[in-house]
């Protein structure tokens, strides 16, 4: 085992979204999120969390098929949870950005699909 603070310790870098057009979901999340605008080239565009922390990426994919949620023939893979202080508000301004709703039954969470079709939830918890 390393010693703590080597080279040998990786660091969480980013998250990474496969998606079929990496600059309109870019916008999407820096528009959800408040973030700077993305930086990118064709196939591939990078948010910059303005308080540190991981990035949000993502790259082209060809024939991209979105996740279903909730399925598991074609299971979600993985979701993003966005913590906000105000359900209500940050729901009008997720479908405001072109989130669509998936679940809204539960008091503290609320599932959406990015316009990718990435599941993500709103949570209040």
């Amino acid at each position: 085992m390393s010693a703590p603070g080597t080279t040998a310790v990786p660091t969480f870098g980013s998250v990474v979204l496969d998606c079929p057009d990496p600059a309109a979901l870019a916008a999407f999340y820096a528009a959800l999120l408040d973030w700077p605008a993305a930086r990118g080239q064709e196939g591939w565009y990078t948010l910059t969390n303005p308080a540190g922390g991981p990035k949000l990426e993502f790259q082209r994919v060809a024939d991209y098929r979105p996740p279903e949620w909730p399925s598991q023939t074609g299971p979600q893979q993985f979701h993003l949870d966005l913590t906000v202080p105000d359900l209500a508000a940050a729901h009008e301004r997720a479908i405001r950005l072109g989130a669509t709703v998936l679940d809204t039954e539960h008091k503290s969470f609320w599932v959406y699909a990015d316009p990718a079709g990435h599941p993500f939830c709103l949570c209040a918890c």
